[in-house]
């Protein structure tokens, strides 16, 4: 079974495990799809975490976040006016580690080869795709951030305008990048007149990149330790920082103290869970960085005595103050879950942060930048200041339910800031009340951000009053929040149920 945020990608992972492939097959190959189709979401410019569960073996993670150019100090952007490390900006452009990631997951782990399994994405980008009801809602919307980057107006706004649903789009130059890669590995894309042509467009926008930094690109990705929590009898593993998994398992561990049950009144229920939020917000914003510059943080941030201690903090009938942070909205990306005949399962996630991520396209290479460095802080002292070779603070992260020692649920939920809350109350909903994966993420949305409690426009009216009453100012959102794919396993059985967010094009889909 695959589940995917895009039709097209759901339909060609399937296709590659019904050719045998295995599920790290299936999940690079889907990526590949919606780097093409969902190309303000995601691409291989962008960045990539994946949890890993060999069928019998432990979970393992894989960071795929890139790093700052060698060059890059608070002091050097300071050196030439940079005050605000802002969406477009060349210094918010870390060394994509994506395809250093894919490439590390397939050569360990994979079966079938890249040619194979880069084959649909490639005829999408040369010979067009259609464009999706969401994808040109999203399109509409954040189309016009493309407007100062010529490159970029001119492939993504055709005719001067957002494609429209149905419309069809073709992406050449990213056929042959992904042409490269097939035949090279990360070689086609971190070395040669690939890496040279991306680091020229980058230096002429003021970058500070070297070809030195693309090739060292190649190497990013490796294989961590994944972090982990207990939550109602079954083990949470999260990638551990510089990703905010660990945010997420502090608001379960926080809302374990508490009855979440489905006879708790729902503004009850929410009411915990924003709180949580806050508190696990707020520390991740001081603390969480490169975990190289972050060392022994999630020790403490789940130890007993932290956790009961911000426990502690919560009044079950009002709104604390709320807990402030800087970083930008993140909001762009893509995940995925696949678990195949054998029993293995892979949670995975791409992103290139901000809608188009940067907007920076290199005309080119046709490749389209992430802005994941507009994360780094420009204080010197904080753990996430911008340094040569540090990864920034991120917030893509792929989930794994486990029971038993044993991986029975990839999941994750899309959303930038709202991840994290949005893993612990997809979670409470399915461990808590019992729903079945499809109606825990159907369920309305809130968001405590930014001193509001963010409310999609599905939440009830008696329970939006009941929220104000406590103290939480409501801000509600006119569009859907973010998405959700997950496929359960049922270990007695071995039966596999998918589902994926109505809130997305996607689908979930086996045999």
């Amino acid at each position: 079974m695959i589940a995917c945020s895009h039709p097209l990608a759901t339909s060609a992972g399937l296709a590659v495990l019904a050719e045998g492939g295995n599920a790290v097959d299936a999940a690079i190959c889907a990526s590949a799809v919606q780097c093409v189709t969902d190309t303000h979401m995601t691409g291989i410019g962008g960045d990539c975490f994946a949890l890993y569960a060999p069928a019998g073996q432990p979970v393992r993670a894989l960071n795929g976040s890139g790093r700052a150019p060698a060059a890059a100090t608070p002091e050097a952007l300071q050196a030439r006016g940079v005050t605000q490390l802002t969406q477009a900006s060349p210094h918010s452009v870390t060394i994509p580690g994506a395809i250093s990631a894919w490439c590390l997951l397939h050569g360990d782990y994979g079966t079938l080869p890249l040619e194979r399994l880069f084959a649909p994405a490639i005829r999408y980008a040369e010979e067009g795709f259609p464009i999706t009801a969401r994808v040109a809602r999203d399109w509409a919307v954040f189309g016009s951030s493309l407007a100062p980057d010529g490159p970029a107006a001119r492939l993504f706004l055709p005719a001067g305008r957002a494609p429209r649903a149905g419309d069809v789009l073709r992406q050449p130059l990213l056929g042959a990048r992904l042409r490269e890669i097939a035949a090279r590995g990360a070689a086609g894309f971190y070395e040669g007149q690939t890496a040279a042509r991306m680091c020229r467009h980058l230096q002429s926008l003021g970058g500070l990149h070297s070809e030195e930094d693309f090739h060292d690109g190649a190497t990013t990705a490796r294989w961590e330790q994944p972090i982990r929590a207990g939550y109602r009898g079954h083990e949470v593993l999260e990638c551990g920082p510089n990703g905010q998994g660990l945010a997420a398992l502090m608001i379960l561990r926080i809302l374990e103290g508490f009855d979440m049950g489905p006879q708790v009144a729902q503004a009850d229920r929410i009411h915990l869970l924003a709180e949580a939020t806050k508190l696990a917000y707020h520390h991740r914003d001081a603390l969480i960085a490169d975990p190289d510059h972050c060392r022994g943080v999630t020790e403490e941030l789940l130890s007993d005595q932290v956790i009961a201690r911000l426990r502690a903090r919560i009044d079950p009938a009002r709104a604390g103050t709320p807990a402030l942070w800087s970083e930008p909205e993140h909001k762009d990306t893509i995940y995925l879950g696949v678990v195949d005949a054998a029993g293995n399962a892979i949670s995975f996630i791409n992103s290139i942060f901000h809608a188009f991520g940067s907007t920076l396209l290199d005309p080119e290479t046709g490749v389209l930048f992430h802005s994941r460095g507009s994360s780094f802080r420009l204080e010197p002292a904080h753990p996430n200041a911008i340094g040569p070779g540090k990864r920034p603070l991120h917030t893509i992260i792929p989930g794994m339910l486990c029971k038993g020692g044993r991986a029975v649920m990839p999941f994750g939920v899309m959303g930038g800031h709202y991840q994290a809350a949005g893993h612990a109350a997809f979670l409470s909903a399915v461990l808590d009340r019992g729903l079945d994966i499809q109606a825990a993420m159907e369920e309305p949305r809130v968001f405590a951000f930014n001193g509001e409690l963010q409310v999609e426009p599905t939440l009830p009216s008696d329970v939006v009053d009941a929220l104000a009453a406590r103290g939480h100012r409501i801000a509600p959102v006119a569009g859907p929040m973010g998405g959700a794919q997950a496929i359960r396993l049922d270990p007695a059985t071995g039966v596999l149920t998918g589902a994926s967010d109505s809130r997305k094009d996607g689908m979930a889909a086996g045999f």
